[in-house]
C-alpha cells in the first residue's frame, strides 16, 4: 500500500540511546545517550534521585527495566533537541520486541501521552515513523513521536537461552542492538520530509530456523522494494542510499540476488543496518546487527543527520522484521517477515 503525504510532515527531531558495545562501534559519535547517562534511581526509602548508570543496566534492576530506561531516555533527548515538552506530543508510536511490549508501556509511562504500542519485530522503526507521518499529514495531529527499543540481555532471555547457559550461535544468526530511537514528527521543524511510505505485506519465505532471520526477512524485503518501486513510479537510481534495517550479512545477499532476478539493481547505494552499527570483523557480532534498536539509530542517529548536512538527499528506509515468537518456534512453524518503507527527502 502506497502512501504519498501531499503535506509533507518533517522530522522535528530525532535522537539515538544505546549501549557500550554499540557506542563502541563504527557510529559510535552518533549516539546522543549512553551507558553513563544520568537516570533517575530509587533509593532505599522508595525516593529517587538522578545518578550517572555505569553500564547496559542504566541504573535498573532488570534487562527489561534497562531497555524501558532506554526508551524514555531517547525520547527524552529528542524532545530536548526540539524544544518540546512531552505535552506538546499529542501522539506516540512506539513498540518493541517483548512480550505484551512491556519495554515501550513502562519506558512511556512517565511521559502520559497517548500511545498506540505496535509490533512489527525489527520494522517497528519504519511502521511507527510511517503512522506518524500519516497522522500529522491527515491534521489528525500537530505533533506525534515514532520510538522502539531493544535490549541485547532481554531479547536473549525472551527469545533464546539464558547468557548464562553459554549456548553458541551458527554464523547466520545476529546481535540485539542494545538501542532506542526516537523521531518526532509534526508540522514544522528540521528541513528533513516524510516524502511517502508503503505499507508491507506479510511473507513467508519458507525459512524456519530462527538463527537465520536475514533469510527469512529477505523475501518481505523483495516484495516491498518490487510493489513500491511500480507504485512510486521510480527505481533504485533515484535514491542517494537504499537502507534495510536489518538484514544482515546473509539476507542482503539474498536480498540483492532476489531483486535480479526480477531485473532490479539495487546498486551501491545500497547498505543495510545490520552491517553498519557493528564491526562485523567482531566474532560475537556474527551476520551483525539486529534488534528494533538496530535501524532505528542508524536511522535517528546517522542517516537524519545526514541528510541535515547534505550527505544524502533521498533517502529510502526499509525497516525489515521478523513476526516469530517463541511459541509459533516452538510449534515448528516458520518465520514469516515483514517489510515498510518511508521515503525522507531534504
Amino acid at each position: 500500500m502506497y502512501l504519498l503525504f501531499q503535506n509533507k510532515p518533517r522530522i522535528a527531531a530525532a535522537a539515538a540511546a544505546g549501549g557500550q558495545r554499540e557506542l563502541g562501534g563504527p557510529l559510535g559519535s552518533a549516539f546522543d545517550v549512553g551507558p553513563s547517562a544520568v537516570v533517575p534511581v530509587k533509593d532505599k526509602n522508595n525516593g529517587t534521585k538522578n545518578i550517572p548508570s555505569k553500564d547496559d543496566m542504566f541504573g535498573q534492576r532488570t534487562w527489561e527495566q534497562a531497555e524501558s530506561m532506554l526508551q524514555k531516555l531517547a525520547l527524552d533527548a529528542a524532545l530536548e533537541k526540539a524544544g518540546m515538552e512531552p505535552g506538546a506530543l499529542q501522539c506516540v508510536f512506539a513498540g518493541d520486541l517483548l512480550g505484551q511490549s512491556i519495554a515501550s508501556t513502562f519506558g512511556l509511562l512517565e511521559h502520559e501521552r497517548p500511545l498506540i504500542g505496535l509490533y512489527g519485530a525489527c520494522s517497528t522503526m519504519a511502521e511507527s515513523l510511517l503512522l506518524a507521518a500519516a497522522f500529522v499529514n491527515a491534521g489528525y495531529v500537530e505533533a506525534a513521536a515514532a520510538v522502539t527499543s531493544s535490549h541485547f540481555a532481554s531479547a536473549e532471555r525472551h527469545f533464546r537461552m539464558p547468557l548464562a547457559y553459554g549456548s553458541q550461535k551458527p554464523p547466520t544468526a545476529g546481535r540485539t542492538a542494545t538501542a532506542a530511537g526516537a523521531v518526532l514528527v509534526s508540522g514544522g521543524g528540521m528541513p528533513v520530509n516524510v516524502e511517502s511510505a508503503y505499507i508491507g505485506r506479510v511473507v513467508d519465505g519458507g525459512i524456519t530456523d530462527v538463527s537465520d532471520m536475514g533469510n527469512a526477512m529477505a523475501p518481505a524485503a523483495h516484495d516491498t522494494l518490487t510493489g513500491f518501486f511500480s507504485a512510486s513510479r521510480t527505481n533504485p537510481a533515484d535514491y542517494d542510499l537504499i537502507l534495510t534495517g536489518d538484514l544482515g550479512l546473509f539476507g542482503r545477499r539474498t536480498l540483492i540476488e532476489l531483486c535480479k532476478r526480477r531485473g532490479i539493481d539495487l546498486g551501491e547505494h545500497y547498505h543495510d543496518c545490520g552491517l553498519m552499527l557493528f564491526d562485523t570483523t567482531d566474532k560475537d557480532v556474527g551476520a551483525g546487527g539486529s534488534g528494533c534498536g538496530c535501524s532505528a539509530v542508524v536511522l535517528a542517529g546517522h542517516v537524519i543527520p545526514g541528510i541535515l548536512n547534505g550527505r544524502w538527499k533521498r533517502v529510502l528506509f526499509a525497516g525489515t522484521g521478523a513476526l516469530h515468537s517463541p511459541i509459533s518456534a516452538g510449534q515448528g512453524l516458520g518465520v514469516p517477515g515483514i517489510c515498510h518503507i518511508v521515503v525522507l527527502t531534504a
